[in-house]
């Protein structure tokens, strides 16, 4: 076992040289011999007497040795090239051993001892994939002479750490939505993804939605959660339960209290309940708002209700309504009546508390306008990578109806979530992808909706179901707020990008993971009289290490220009860290300043949201009732790739996706902007 100690990249080690030395020597000496003897033979004109050719008057190098014995009376001569041979063979060992001193003299075997970290060099961001002519964009990076894109086209994760109004919109977003061609999740705060990306994902043969609870137009999608509870297949109990936790759960808190608990216990009958009892009376799929006012009828006391659900046939409703078989009918129809018979079996006082308690949370759809916008499904959730085209689902949500529309939200995020990673295929020892399209889940100011337990959970697998996250959020310290400081997003995303951050807390963390450095100090000591004569003048060089980039110069990287009216006008510095290589020292990206993008933004913004699903209305015109909250059949021409067929992320062999950025040079797929101005530097 060796005696020394090891440490640092196998990569950073240093390398000795020494057993070249003799391999240096032996040349030499072949060098110095051949000279000798050419110098002896040039002297006598290459004569006969001379032995030891080889060809065209060269000789072999240890010739001039037989001939100081052959021909003693060239003594002179002989003695005049063993000097030159002598010289030829010394000097070179003088240069070698002067520039190891001042080069290369390192009394360990390794260098970087106090640390090896750098900023990525070409070679790296190559190695790291990101400078591909597809994926999402990440930032930029500062060549000799452009700005280059930096594009992730793998199945890893993204997380961005970007104060608010830093230009994360204008420089990750933005782009990347006008430019992804498969299916987006767009969690969309102030609707403004929506106005400058849309059309030109419409344009391009995409479904666009825009889902905005309080938008009283009617021009937007609707999406009823009930809607997706596969009522006619073993799935029901499952699915009604999901929902009813997200409904008596709000802010992901969990089941902690009693009456929380009771009210999840009395939600799960009473949505199949309501569903049932809709279908059959109105022949259509209930909503949130029925349930809402089923559990608080002023018409009907609680004792009534839950006498219906109790003898109820229910069976025989799911049976003739949606055909589902016998077995699971009264599977579901017995669910319903345990649930009743326990609200029936609690006092007065306790019944009275857990209906309340699960009403309030129901408060939200009295509102009529959330209450049309959930009150019928345009799309359903496997539509978002299974439809004939891709689909683009945009989450509006207007700043001030945050808190109030966070529950409905975070209902629609989970189901989209378990619905999409239910089911894997495998052929042959390997995944199969049973999916048409992958789905980048845009998730811009992600903690705003609080804490989503499900993205914890689903982020080391989603990817292998084809959906690709991309977080966006303040700070650290927003980020542990929601997740706590034993978070796992920060772990599971391969990619992060950070602007200049406003609270150290995150600006020790990335000067954490930028590393440390090792420098060469240098200290002059000066001694001599106070007069000014000095004695002596020493200097001593010592490595020391430090930060790459230390918290306070994190927090100084420089941002995005502003004008008099707070505009960007010119980009700021960035950080990208991909797992496994350097830290790259970017630049960031302004979509308004690439002609390309620019353009793609101006395109007219549609009116009115797609809808994939007919109204019920249309569907019931022959008066046959209308299944509704039942998987939908695979048609023809939406049946699953094969593995081979699925397209890569962000592929760029689509139809009708011309005017792709492209680079000047090397780079033929997206046309840079006019940088050549601007500068970066660590």
């Amino acid at each position: 076992m060796s005696d020394k100690t090891q440490y640092g990249l196998n990569e950073s080690k240093a390398r000795s040289y020494i057993w070249l030395y003799p391999i240096i020597l032996c040349l030499l000496a072949v060098v110095a011999l051949s000279a000798a003897t050419q110098q002896v033979a040039a002297a006598y004109g290459y004569h006969q007497a001379l032995e030891g050719m080889i060809c065209n008057n060269w000789y072999v190098p240890w010739a001039i040795i037989n001939w100081s014995q052959q021909f003693p009376q060239a003594a002179k001569v002989i003695d005049d090239a063993t000097v030159t041979g002598q010289l030829i063979f010394a000097i070179p060992q003088f240069i070698i051993f002067g520039l190891w001193q001042l080069f290369m003299r390192n009394p360990n075997l390794y260098k970087n001892l106090h640390g090896s970290a750098r900023w990525a060099k070409k070679k790296d961001i190559e190695k790291a994939g990101l400078l591909a002519d597809k994926g999402v964009y990440v930032g930029g990076w500062q060549d000799k002479k452009q700005l280059r894109y930096l594009r992730h086209s793998g199945a890893e994760h993204i997380l961005v750490f970007a104060p608010t109004r830093s230009g994360k919109g204008v420089g990750l977003v933005l782009p990347t939505l006008l430019s992804w061609k498969e299916s987006a999740l767009v969690l969309d705060i102030k609707g403004e993804n929506w106005a400058l990306t849309a059309g030109w994902r419409q344009k391009q043969g995409h479904r666009v939605l825009r889902f905005e609870p309080t938008d009283e137009t009617a021009s937007g999608a609707r999406f009823n959660p009930l809607e997706e509870i596969r009522l006619h297949t073993a799935h029901a109990i499952a699915d009604t339960q999901n929902i009813a936790s997200m409904i008596v759960d709000p802010d992901g808190k969990g089941l902690k209290d009693y009456w929380n608990k009771a009210a999840f216990a009395l939600l799960g009958g009473a949505i199949l309940h309501c569903l049932i009892e809709v279908r059959k009376k109105e022949n259509r799929t209930a909503n949130l708002s029925d349930l809402g006012l089923m559990l608080a009828n002023p018409e009907k006391e609680n004792d009534v209700l839950f006498q219906e659900m109790l003898n109820s046939e229910q069976a025989v409703v799911l049976q003739e309504f949606l055909g589902a078989s016998k077995e699971e009918s009264l599977s579901v129809q017995r669910f319903i009546a345990s649930s009743a018979r326990e609200m029936l079996n609690k006092a007065d006082n306790e019944l009275s508390g857990v209906v309340s308690t699960a009403v309030a949370n129901l408060a939200l759809y009295r509102d009529p306008i959330v209450a049309a916008n959930t009150s019928h499904c345009d799309f359903r959730i496997d539509d978002l990578m299974n439809y004939e085209a891709p689909v683009s689902l945009y989450l509006v949500i207007r700043p001030s109806d945050i808190d109030r529309l966070r529950p409905l939200i975070r209902l629609i995020l989970n189901l989209i979530l378990r619905r999409l990673t239910e089911d894997m295929e495998f052929e042959g020892g390997r995944s199969v992808a049973n999916y048409k399209y992958h789905l980048l889940l845009m998730m811009d100011e992600f903690t705003s909706l609080g804490r989503l337990e499900i993205f914890e959970r689903s982020l080391a697998f989603m990817a292998g179901f084809g959906l690709k996250a991309y977080f966006i959020v303040q700070d650290l310290t927003q980020l542990h707020s929601a997740y706590t400081k034993d978070e796992s997003i920060m772990s599971n995303c391969h990619i992060r990008i950070a602007y200049a951050p406003n609270k150290v807390e995150t600006a020790k963390v990335l000067s954490d993971m930028t590393g440390k450095t090792t420098v060469v100090t240098k200290k002059t000591s000066l001694s001599g009289s106070r007069s000014g004569h000095l004695g002596r003048a020493s200097v001593s060089v010592a490595e020391t290490g430090r930060a790459l980039l230390t918290p306070d110069e994190c927090m100084r990287l420089p941002g995005a220009k502003k004008d008099a009216n707070m505009q960007i006008i010119e980009a700021g510095d960035m950080l990208v860290f991909p797992a496994g290589f350097p830290p790259v020292y970017g630049k960031q990206i302004l979509y308004f300043l690439d002609p390309v993008f620019s353009e793609r933004s101006q395109i007219k913004t549609p009116l009115k949201s797609d809808r994939l699903v007919p109204d019920e209305q249309e569907t019931t015109k022959d008066d046959s009732p209308a299944v509704y909250a039942v998987e939908p059949e695979k048609k023809d021409s939406e049946e699953k790739k094969p593995d081979s067929e699925v397209p890569a992320y962000g592929a760029e062999d689509e139809p009708d996706f011309d005017d792709e950025p492209e680079y000047d040079g090397e780079e033929p797929d997206f046309e840079e902007p006019d940088f050549e101005e601007e500068t970066c530097s660590s």
